[in-house]
Formats: C-alpha cells, structure tokens, sequence
C-alpha cells in the first residue's frame, strides 16, 4: 500500500488533497504530524498572478489518537503575493472546529460522546 493510501485512512480529507506530509515526529505519548499547503494557487485567485512566499506561523490542532498516543496536526498554509499589487494572500480553511483546537470529526465524536 502506498503512502498516500495510508494517509487517506489516518487523516481528514482535506489534509490528504491540499497538504503536503512534511515529517512524522514520535515521542512515547504523541505523534505530530507536519503538514506545509501544497504550492497550488488559490482557485478563488486565480485570475491575479500570485506567486508562493512562503508559510505563516504554523498552527498545531488536534486530531483522534492513534495507538494510545495523542495526534497533533502541525499545519502551515502557504501565503501568497500578487506580483502587480503587491498583496498578500492566504487561503481560509476551516480545518478546525469553532472554538476549539480539534480538528472537525474529533470534536463532533467528543461532542457526541461526552454529550
């Protein structure tokens, strides 16, 4: 099985589709997961001439355990220059659950089970 395949079981959709698996950092109670936005340009953009600058501060959320040890998604999105403008821009994504550092399916199974 392929490593993108294993992925697609371990983690959310949208992690799979739009991020890159940069690292895999295990200690005895917790795996972090280092995920940086593949270098595609924002489709809501796509009529600028926007070019990568790099990432901004990345955020940690975090997701089902697995084996016992806590999961954390370490996730940097990329941010984006418009070459005639000058603006920057990053993309929206609501990869976690409102008020909370958890990703959407990990809160909505808490909520559910704690009730």
């Amino acid at each position: 099985m392929e490593r993108e395949e294993i992925l697609k079981h371990i983690l959310p959709k949208e992690f799979v589709e739009y991020f890159d698996l940069i690292s895999i950092d295990s200690s005895v109670d917790q795996l972090v997961f280092s995920l940086d936005e593949k270098n595609i340009i924002p489709p809501e953009h796509k009529e600028k001439e926007l070019e990568s600058k790099g990432f901004i501060k990345a955020i940690h959320i975090t997701d089902f355990p697995i084996r016992d040890k806590r999961v954390i998604l370490r996730v940097r999105r990329r941010k984006w220059r418009d070459k005639k403008t000058g603006n920057t821009y990053t993309r929206n994504w609501e990869l976690k659950a409102e008020g909370t550092s958890y990703t959407k399916e990990f809160a909505a199974f808490l909520k559910e089970v704690l009730g």
